[in-house]
C-alpha cells in the first residue's frame, strides 16, 4: 500500500511539476500562444449548460459522438439567456496556432477508469462554452491528453472510451500529444531525454525504492 500511494503521488507530481511544463515549452515552439493553468473564465451561458445535459443525455443512450456537431449546438446558444458565475476554472493547457484556433487540453497523468469519462466529456463541453462566452466567433477545440500509453507495447485500448469521446477529436495519446506539440520527432526525442535522466538518477532511484522490500 505503501509503494501504490507513493507512485500515485509520483503520476500526480508528475502532471504539474514535469508534463504540464514540458509541454508549454514544447508546444511554445509550434504555437501562437502556449499556457499552462490558463484561467478559462468565469461565465456560462444556462442555455448552454442545458444543451451540454442534452448531449451527455443523447451518448448515454447509444448515439455516436460527434464533437464537431456538438461545439456547433453550443455555439449557437453560448452567449444566450442568463449568464451563470462561476468559480475560477483553469485548463492545463491552452494553445492558440497561426490560424487563431484555440485548444483547451486537460492532461490525465494516471489510467482513467471507464466511468469517469462521463465527467470528463462533460468538462470539455463545458470549456468550449465557458470560452466561447467570451469569445464567441473563436474556433476552439477540447482534448483529453494522456501523456504515455500505460499498455505499451500494446495499442492504447480506444475502444473502451467510443461511447462517450470522439476519439479523433477528443482524445490524444502519447506520440500523438507530443507529436501534436513538439511536432514529428518530438515524442522520441522526449523518451531519449526521460531515459537520460533515468540512467542519471538510477542509483538514487535504487536507494530509494529499498524502503519498499
Amino acid at each position: 500500500m505503501a509503494l501504490f500511494s507513493f507512485i500515485h503521488s509520483l503520476n500526480t507530481t508528475f502532471g504539474t511539476s514535469i508534463f504540464e511544463p514540458v509541454a508549454e515549452t514544447l508546444a511554445s515552439i509550434n504555437f501562437k500562444e502556449a499556457k499552462k493553468q490558463y484561467v478559462l473564465g468565469t461565465q456560462i451561458s444556462e442555455k448552454a449548460q442545458l444543451e451540454i445535459q442534452h448531449i451527455i443525455n443523447e451518448l448515454s443512450t447509444g448515439k455516436n459522438p460527434d464533437k464537431i456537431e456538438e461545439i456547433k449546438r453550443i455555439k449557437k446558444v453560448a452567449t444566450t439567456g442568463k449568464m451563470n458565475k462561476l468559480k475560477t476554472v483553469k485548463v492545463d493547457l491552452f494553445l492558440k496556432d497561426s490560424s487563431d484556433d484555440v485548444y483547451l487540453i486537460d492532461i490525465k497523468t494516471a489510467k482513467p477508469n471507464i466511468s469517469a469519462f462521463k465527467n470528463f466529456k462533460r468538462t470539455l463541453l463545458e470549456w468550449v462554452a465557458i470560452y466561447l462566452a467570451d469569445n464567441p466567433d473563436a474556433n476552439v477545440h477540447s482534448y483529453i491528453a494522456i501523456p504515455y500509453n500505460p499498455y505499451e507495447p500494446k495499442p492504447y485500448e480506444r475502444w473502451t472510451l467510443k461511447g462517450m469521446l470522439d476519439l479523433e477529436y477528443e482524445l490524444k495519446v502519447a506520440e500523438e500529444f507530443w507529436d501534436f506539440l513538439g511536432g514529428t520527432g518530438a515524442y522520441e526525442e522526449l523518451l531519449n531525454c526521460f531515459e537520460r535522466v533515468g540512467i542519471e538518477l538510477r542509483p538514487e532511484i535504487d536507494e530509494y525504492f529499498k524502503k519498499f522490500k
